[in-house]
């Protein structure tokens, strides 16, 4: 295995050892990234300064200078905000502008000694789950690029699955770092929600929106969380046998795809023989719960946080020209109306947010009254839809919802704001399927450690092979 192709963790040790020159597998991402431009993981790919990065490192490395990262490239979501690099939400008026300083996180990983190689896709204004974005083009799965990769941090999942780069930083709302993740065969972290600092990322709602990781091992997500969040606690170890872990199995494993199901039951299988306690939890009222604060809270906060965050910009752009540039249909359908007669009313709103509370406690009490340490379910119930089928697809036979479908499992823990990992756990079809962990609020290093244990104790994830997709790319 070529060093491109693993961890994060294992690049930096080697770099860190003398034994890779960082200038040298700067070349090789750079050929890779070209020979796999049809999968448009990128928005913005700066060549010549990944080249001049990865001298800085190796000379940095040359006086002796440690740093966490340091060498290691990691893509951003182009929702985040980097000096050097346009940011554009994926979305028409903001497509091309540049920023004036980095986000808090960019300021972290370049700290850390992380390389900055560009922006990858996303789905517009991250308002879907698809990656299908009209303004920059549809990003392509790696598994198959006749399939979608998730979204709406669809760019990121392609980019760690090509192994472009060893891991990237995405968005999650509803969803955007797991469902990505799952479809894509790669690991993903949702931090708790406050854990990781939003200033310099373009928003959807305050009370939902985290960065988050996406990454082939859990550990690179630790890795990563430690520099993004400044808590970068040892992982305690964790013995499987004796753990107990909820089975939520009414509404997350309802109507699954069957192979999914099977896929998702055998894992279970192999976590019971490794001495895990599979107990059943009940969330009663979760769907509805779920369904009073989601949508509400999101665009509300959307009108109030997005018209904050272009004030701020100072470039003179107002929310009636941004949502006027919208190009995508789905994204156009649920945003537009929002500055007209479909505005969120305050007292909807107010009521939303107490729902919300509600929601947060059911969650504390089946934590509290079962003793698990995590929820376990499928990340997503289906494999990855075909690129088109923006409104519906087929799952079992009937026609469901795209959008809906596609976060149905991660948008309830996303309302509660607790952390959520996803793990590859195998193929279906040929397709990834991911199996979440969602942990009690601030449990962020302990889920971590958790899933670091659960991916031990599963059969490892294939790598997509580089070259069905493009000859010269492996």
């Amino acid at each position: 295995m070529e060093l491109i192709d693993r961890t994060a963790g294992e690049i930096a040790a080697a770099l860190q050892q003398g034994r890779a020159s960082c200038a040298e597998l700067a070349e090789q991402w750079i050929a890779r990234s070209q020979a796999l431009a049809s999968l448009n993981a990128w928005v913005a790919f700066d060549a010549p300064a990944l080249r001049a990065q990865a001298a800085a490192a190796d000379a940095r490395r040359g006086r002796g200078e440690h740093a966490p990262l340091l060498g290691v490239p990691i893509a951003l979501k182009d929702n985040i905000e980097a000096l050097g690099l346009a940011c554009g939400a994926g979305t028409g008026a903001l497509h091309g502008r540049q920023p004036r300083a980095d986000a808090e996180l960019v300021r972290r990983l370049r700290a850390a000694g992380a390389l900055i190689p560009g922006k990858v896709g996303l789905h517009e204004l991250a308002f879907g789950a698809t990656t299908n974005n009209a303004v920059t083009g549809a990003v392509r799965n790696p598994w198959d690029p006749t399939r979608v990769p998730g979204g709406s941090s669809g760019g990121s999942g392609a980019a760690v699955a090509a192994r472009l780069v060893p891991a990237s930083i995405g968005t999650d709302t509803g969803g955007s770092v797991r469902v990505p993740s799952a479809l894509c065969g790669v690991a993903g972290l949702r931090p708790t929600v406050g854990r990781v600092s939003g200033a310099g990322v373009v928003p959807i709602a305050a009370t939902r929106d985290t960065a988050g990781p996406l990454a082939r091992s859990v550990a690179d997500l630790a890795l990563l969380d430690g520099v993004l969040s400044g808590d970068a606690a040892a992982l305690p170890a964790v013995a499987l046998r004796g753990l107990r872990l909820g089975l939520p199995r009414s509404y997350f494993w309802d109507d699954l795809d069957a192979a999914v199901a099977a896929c998702c039951e055998a894992a279970l299988s192999t976590l019971a023989a490794a001495g895990v306690e599979i107990v059943p939890v009940e969330l009663p009222g979760l769907a509805q719960l779920d369904g009073e604060v989601s949508f509400v809270v999101a665009l509300h906060e959307f009108v109030r946080d997005m018209g904050r965050y272009l004030e701020q910009q100072g470039q003179g752009l107002g929310l009636a020209e941004l949502v006027a540039g919208i190009r995508s249909p789905d994204v156009a359908a649920i945003v537009g109306p929002l500055l007209g007669a479909g505005a969120v009313p305050e007292a909807a709103y107010r009521d939303a947010l107490a729902s919300r509370q509600r929601l947060q406690a059911l969650y504390a009490d089946a934590f509290a009254r079962s003793g698990v340490a995590a929820l376990v379910f499928p990340t997503v119930p289906c494999i990855a839809p075909r690129i088109g089928e923006d409104e519906s697809f087929l799952v079992n036979g009937s026609a469901h919802p795209t959008f809906g479908t596609l976060i149905r499992n991660t948008d309830p823990g996303s309302n509660a704001a607790l952390p959520g990992l996803s793990l590859p756990i195998g193929l279906s079809q040929g397709l990834p399927v991911g199996l979440s962990l969602d942990g009690p609020s601030g449990s962020d290093r302990r889920l971590l450690a958790l899933g670091a244990a659960i991916e031990a104790a599963l059969p490892p994830m294939p790598q997509v092979d580089l070259a069905s997709i493009a000859p010269g790319a492996a």
